[in-house]
């Protein structure tokens, strides 16, 4: 029977050991980052990582041929939860934070960007017609007719915008990517989608857009240029921004001046368009003849 001494611990005093105080090593490239600690944050946002990159690419894999509805129905399959979370992403930047990697990268769609353009359309349309009919209420000269044509000429300028201006960025950054490495290049989908759902914030400031004061007006212009386009410069600035510097000012100025044009021309074109010289009304008399009153 074995006695409490040969139960006891015997510890070997040629054995090795391990001290927790000792320093581990620090692989090179977990070393240069620390050096960084600016740069590790939005490394990290942006998903330069080895995970990320095989998750994107994963993403864009299609087993479908593109010529089948299979093919695009995984483009819209996203939740009602996803999409209020990303417009409320939009509406609501959080300064430091990337918009693609929070809510894009996971799931890329075109069904919030596609509604929320066709939303916009429409309601810049109506809340342009229903402006230039109260601006002209009460006017015994004036009879409102309806302008169908705002709808199809708001639809082609919005479309336009949310799938060129992407493009164009798009092959840009993939440009620059061959030149520089250090240059994150997103996809063509998440680019939509970033300038799908920044647009969100235009659809209630058109609805303002009715009341007819132009100080009011433009005080919403500027409000929302500042919210959509804070998205889009922390979106896209840590993306250009080891490029040559010139070339990254340049670009991220190029992007808040197209979207500036697209809100201010938009404003001014369905909004605050010229008054049209209306004719002045002929009045009978009963001797036969007419008096023409000038219209102030």
């Amino acid at each position: 029977m074995a006695t409490a001494d040969d139960l006891k611990f015997q510890a070997n005093p040629d054995a090795t050991t391990i001290s927790i105080d000792e320093p581990v090593e620090i692989p090179k490239n977990q070393h240069s980052r620390l050096q960084e600690p600016g740069r590790e944050e939005d490394d990290e946002l942006l998903g330069t990582d080895d995970s990320d990159k095989t998750e994107l690419l994963a993403g864009q894999k299609k087993s479908a041929p593109f010529w089948t509805f299979e093919y695009y129905q995984t483009f819209f399959d996203v939740d009602t939860y996803q999409v209020l979370d990303r417009i409320k992403g939009s509406v609501f930047p959080v300064p430091g934070k990337n918009f693609v990697r929070l809510y894009i990268r996971s799931n890329p769609d075109l069904y919030g960007p596609f509604w929320i353009c066709a939303t916009l359309v429409f309601t810049i349309a109506v809340s342009g017609n229903l402006s230039n009919f109260f601006i002209h209420l009460g006017k015994p000269t004036y009879h409102y007719v309806p302008e169908f044509r705002k709808v199809s000429i708001a639809a082609t300028t919005i479309y336009a915008y949310a799938w060129l201006v992407p493009l164009a960025l798009w092959g840009f950054l993939m440009w620059r990517n061959s030149k520089v490495m250090n240059i994150v290049s997103y996809s063509f989908l998440e680019i939509v989608c970033v300038y799908g759902y920044s647009l969100f914030i235009y659809i209630p400031t058109a609805i303002l857009w009715i009341i007819p004061q132009k100080v009011v007006r433009w005080v919403l212009v500027v409000f929302s240029l500042c919210l959509s386009g804070s998205v889009l410069v922390m979106t896209f600035w840590p993306a250009v921004r080891d490029d040559n510097r010139r070339i990254a000012v340049a670009t991220v100025a190029t992007i808040l001046l197209l979207h500036a044009l697209l809100a201010v021309g938009c404003l001014a074109y369905f909004f605050d368009a010229p008054e049209l010289d209306l004719p002045a009304p002929i009045i009978p008399t009963h001797n036969g003849t007419t008096v023409v009153t000038k219209s102030q």
